[in-house]
């Protein structure tokens, strides 16, 4: 008989939204569908935006679509394969905010893990976003003005066990986002990175029998001992908490704000 998968903490109370003026601009968010994708999306377009939401998951972008209503912007949604590198950069030609958030995860040891799987990991989360802001700048370079906002992860500034291809990527997508920081400067585009340690997603609800597995333990100990093991505040963060990092770093507030990685980790790496 499988074991029930552990439940996790419950949510925080919400927070009260940073101040945000998107009206105008258009915004792209790619994996939208859920989890922190849709939490930026709604973000987005609360603050007046026209967001491009893209994801392969069309059920989920149906459910974004039908809560979005009634908000002071609109989110538009595609239908999107991150393997398709061609259509990626195109779906973001003329947009003035890019959040590059699609990833996956496999939790296998080095020895055990799918080379296939690997390089799906590392062009979704690393070649698509690059192929994104490229298609993102040359518009944002125009008008000079523009945000790019990356999803990284404490996995991009720190390592885990099992997480080869997750690890790889969010570390090379860090070090993307800071040269596209360099670049854009004289043209009035940031790049930064928000790098939360575990968020409450379907991603990370997923993986906790994997990681049970990668580390010999019962998955109700997975939380305890791998996933807030190292953190000093013992909960997950909500997507609500990172798509309100994400919105200050398109604030006029956050102007001098480029090439950094804004932690959200709970004191992870203040060890």
């Amino acid at each position: 008989m499988t074991a029930p998968t552990p439940s996790l903490p419950g949510p925080v109370p919400p927070h009260h939204s940073v101040a945000l003026d998107l009206g105008g601009r258009t915004a792209l968010v790619t994996g939208a569908a859920g989890g922190i994708g849709r939490a930026c999306a709604l973000r987005l377009a609360s603050a007046g935006a026209e967001v491009r939401a893209v994801d392969r998951d069309a059920d989920g972008l149906a459910a974004l679509a039908a809560r979005a209503g009634g908000l002071p912007g609109l989110v538009r949604t595609q239908v999107l394969d991150l393997t398709d590198l061609d259509a990626a950069e195109k779906a973001a030609e003329g947009v003035d905010v890019l959040v590059n958030n699609a990833g996956l995860q496999l939790v296998r040891p080095l020895e055990e893990f799918p080379p296939d799987v690997f390089h799906t990991v590392l062009t979704v989360m690393l070649e698509a976003p690059f192929r994104l802001i490229r298609g993102a700048l040359p518009h944002m370079y125009a008008q000079g003005w523009g945000r790019i906002v990356n999803l990284s992860s404490v996995h991009g500034l720190r390592a885990s066990a099992y997480k080869s291809a997750y690890v790889a990527a969010k570390h090379g997508l860090e070090g993307l986002s800071k040269t596209a920081a360099l670049e854009g400067a004289p043209h009035g585009v940031t790049s930064n990175c928000v790098s939360p340690g575990y968020v409450r997603t379907p991603l990370v609800e997923a993986q906790i029998a994997d990681q049970a597995a990668a580390h010999g333990i019962p998955p109700e100990r997975v939380l305890t001992d791998v996933l807030l093991r190292d953190a000093a505040l013992k909960r997950l963060v909500e997507p609500e908490e990172v798509a309100e990092a994400v919105a200050y770093l398109c604030t006029p507030q956050a102007a001098f704000v480029t090439g950094i990685s804004l932690a959200l980790d709970g004191g992870w790496t203040a060890h």
